[in-house]
């Protein structure tokens, strides 16, 4: 995406429903895993930013009603490397299906933009 695209695409008031970026959300069962996970998807360009806040989360799982600290990732980074970061997430998570939700950024600050585009490049830019 051309910086240029960037700021045009956010500059519309806050109010462009078209952004490429997303904000992916995923959780771990400690602190220490949430930190090598979010590590590892920063030096693979997959996302800009990994935001960690500790949580706790009641689910069903396997038939019981469980309970359970996690500490959550959020994840900002563009929506075509969705794809790459949820195999990137499989392979390097601990649960059996761990979480791995998708939600579209709608608008946003067009340098904070800027910096998330070249975040998630494969080459980042001069």
């Amino acid at each position: 995406m051309a910086l240029a695209h960037t700021h045009e695409m956010a500059a519309n008031d806050g109010m462009n429903q078209t952004s490429p970026f997303c904000l992916v959300l995923t959780s771990a069962a400690s602190e220490e895993q949430a930190d090598t996970l979010a590590r590892l998807i920063v030096e693979a360009r997959l996302g800009a930013c990994v935001q960690i806040q500790p949580i706790k989360s009641i689910y069903r799982w396997q038939g019981a009603v469980c309970a359970e600290p996690e500490w959550q990732l959020a994840i900002k980074t563009r929506q075509a490397r969705f794809a790459a970061l949820e195999r990137f997430i499989r392979q390097h998570h601990s649960y059996e299906t761990p979480e791995i939700v998708q939600l579209a950024i709608s608008a946003g600050s067009a340098d904070y933009l800027r910096w998330l585009d070249q975040g998630t490049r494969d080459e980042p830019a001069p």
